[in-house]
């Protein structure tokens, strides 16, 4: 009762010593009646509300990033890599097709646990001659595969730069010489790209073939591209 009348004597002089009551006139009296338990209340659900805001991202968190051991992620195993996938890329062209299919190095593991390098990455080029309209003999292919270092020499070509490798694929080996591969890639008259053609001599079978095509600068682009996985 003496909250009331203080503040009600408070109200007539200045309104602002009340801020959080809200005031409200009677019909039976002249008095104004305190709803204090209404304030109370607001406050309450205001602070309800924002411990739930709270609990929600909190829960969101955990969530995302769960204790428990069975959503652990699975150690991977000493000498064991994870797993990762390369994308090739296809070109078609009127006289032939190249496919482009980049390989991962491969490892072995040592006692120690460590891992060591068995064989370095490489890109492997499919060339196909045309069959038809749209068809493709991919029977006859010729496969060059391109090492670290050869990779290289492809993404530094500049637009008007042409290079040139050389495979036997028999080297060191009592056929050395029988298989002869050449890969040139030169520009192209009007500078909007490469000419990769690829020649293959094969004595053990009678074969003497070249495979050439041209790939346009934007799709050379996209060569380099699956060259730097």
């Amino acid at each position: 009762m003496m909250l009331q009348l203080q503040c009600l004597s408070s109200q007539t002089l200045n309104p602002k010593l009340c801020p959080f009551h809200s005031l409200s006139n009677s019909k039976g009296n002249g008095f104004g009646s305190i709803s204090v338990t209404e304030s109370t209340s607001i406050k309450k659900k205001k602070l309800y509300v924002k411990c739930r805001q709270s609990e929600y991202y909190e829960q969101k968190s955990f969530s995302a990033s769960p204790s428990n051991s069975s959503y652990a992620p699975t150690d991977v195993a000493v000498g064991t890599l994870p797993t990762r996938v390369y994308v090739g890329h296809s070109i078609y062209k009127g006289k032939a097709a190249l496919t482009v299919e980049p390989r991962g190095p491969e490892f072995v593991s040592l006692d120690s646990g460590a891992v060591k390098l068995s064989r370095e990455g490489f890109v492997m080029l499919q060339f196909a001659p045309a069959a038809g309209v749209r068809q493709y003999d991919w029977s006859r292919k010729q496969v060059f595969s391109l090492s670290v270092t050869e990779i290289g020499s492809l993404v530094a070509l500049g637009a008007r730069e042409s290079c040139e490798f050389f495979h036997d694929p028999f080297k060191g080996k009592s056929e050395e010489g029988k298989v002869r591969k050449v890969l040139k890639v030169e520009p192209l008259p009007d500078g909007s790209g490469h000419f990769f053609n690829l020649s293959v001599q094969n004595k053990l079978i009678n074969l003497d073939e070249s495979i050439y095509i041209p790939v346009t600068r934007a799709e050379y682009t996209v060569l380099v591209s699956a060259f730097n996985v």
